[in-house]
Parts: structure tokens; sequence; C-alpha cells
């Protein structure tokens, strides 16, 4: 019974070591430098096949379109926010 709880805990601290050191080992990049580029990447639509281009200029499009639409919105919430009625 202990034997199979030691077991069972060093299991789970190799699990979590393996982790930790998986995450570690990003190139050093920080973690603004990591979303910044998950960010571009995925406005540019580098996760869609190059070779469909509909896929691709429509994926680009609309999500460019989206992002416009949220900044326009944070814009607008600020300036009436800033009305103070």
């Amino acid at each position: 019974m202990a034997k199979d709880r030691d077991s069972e805990q060093t299991a789970e601290s190799r699990r979590i070591l393996d982790r930790v050191s998986r995450e570690a080992e990003s190139g050093g990049r920080s973690v603004i430098d990591r979303a910044a580029r998950r960010a571009r990447d995925h406005v540019t639509a580098a996760d869609v096949d190059h070779e469909d281009w509909v896929e691709y200029w429509g994926t680009r499009i609309g999500r460019i379109l989206g992002l416009v639409l949220l900044v326009g919105l944070i814009v607008w919430l600020v300036l009436y926010l800033a009305q103070g009625e």
C-alpha cells in the first residue's frame, strides 16, 4: 500500500518536472513575446491552408475586421465612460 502510494507520487512528480522542463525550453522568450507572436499568427491566418486562397484571404479579412471592430468598441466604451453621464 505504501509502495503504491510512493510510486504514484514519484510518477506524478516526474510528470510535473517533465512539463516544467518543456515549458522552460521555450527559447528564453517572454510571455508577452509569445502572446504577441500568437496574436500576430492568428490575425495573419498562419494556421490556415495557404493552398486554398479563398479560405486564406477570407480568414485574414474576417480576423482583421474582427480586430478593427474590437478596437472600435473599446474606443467607444472609453469615450462613453469619459463623458461621465
